[in-house]
């Protein structure tokens, strides 16, 4: 499985993907789901993905070929698009047009095949957009009163994101949060694993300003786990029954 969030502030953008995609007693594998695609200075794209790894990395194989087709124009391309809200709808498009494909080939299985992503960016003169792709090519877009977007085994890192994040969130206590969201999912779903892969985006910036892989064991991590874990029992202890 997956758990994927990004969150969309003032200050810029935070995104956090696991690398998990099979758990099992002995069928584990990994596999990154964040891909970037950016020109410094005109544009920057990230993608998040979950699901069928045959749907996400078919789409992604496409629109690779649609960028470097010497023919390519703002309706085909995501380096050319006008604006966020096309990349938006092209990726739409070829993740709902990629799946159905798959999803025909593989009836006879009776296997539904399903992909969903998150789409972060802003081009040069607008304005930073997160999308949340649905498979069916549809999307809804991060806004102040919900400025992250989940994708995956979401619910045991929402809590944490509701309590805390708003648009005024720097940047720092913002990826605080998605490690810490991510903390939690990883100790209530085993389908969800290290390593993890960090990035953010800083508003106007228009490339990826700071990136990270966070590997099993890492320390930093460890040790904010290990206070988050300490802090809530603190806090249970003071609660009234």
């Amino acid at each position: 499985m997956t758990y994927c969030v990004g969150l969309k502030l003032d200050a810029g953008m935070v995104l956090l993907s696991d690398t998990r995609t099979n758990a099992g007693l002995d069928n584990i594998s990994t596999y990154r789901k964040m891909f970037f695609f950016e020109e410094p200075g005109e544009r920057v794209i990230a993608i998040m993905t979950a699901g069928s790894l045959s749907v996400t990395q078919t789409t992604l194989g496409r629109l690779q070929e649609a960028i470097e087709d010497p023919e390519a124009d703002h309706t085909t391309s995501i380096m050319k698009a006008d604006s966020m809200l096309q990349v938006a709808s092209i990726i739409g498009d070829t993740l709902n047009r990629t799946r159905r494909e798959i999803s025909e080939q593989t009836r006879d299985l009776n296997q539904q095949a399903s992909a969903s992503m998150i789409v972060a960016g802003q081009r040069k003169g607008g304005e930073m957009r997160l999308f949340l792709v649905y498979p069916q090519g549809n999307f809804i877009m991060a806004t102040d009163d919900t400025p992250f977007l989940q994708i995956g085994e979401h619910k045991y890192g929402k809590p944490i994101l509701d309590r805390v994040v708003t648009p005024e969130t720097n940047l720092a206590d913002a990826q605080k949060a998605v490690l810490l969201s991510m903390d939690s999912t990883l100790r209530s779903n085993l389908s969800v694993g290290m390593p993890l892969d960090l990035a953010v985006i800083e508003r106007d910036g228009l490339r990826i300003t700071h990136r990270r892989r966070i590997l099993d064991g890492d320390p930093d991590f460890m040790a904010m786990s290990a206070a988050w874990s300490a802090a809530l029992r603190d806090s249970f202890g003071k609660v009234g029954s």
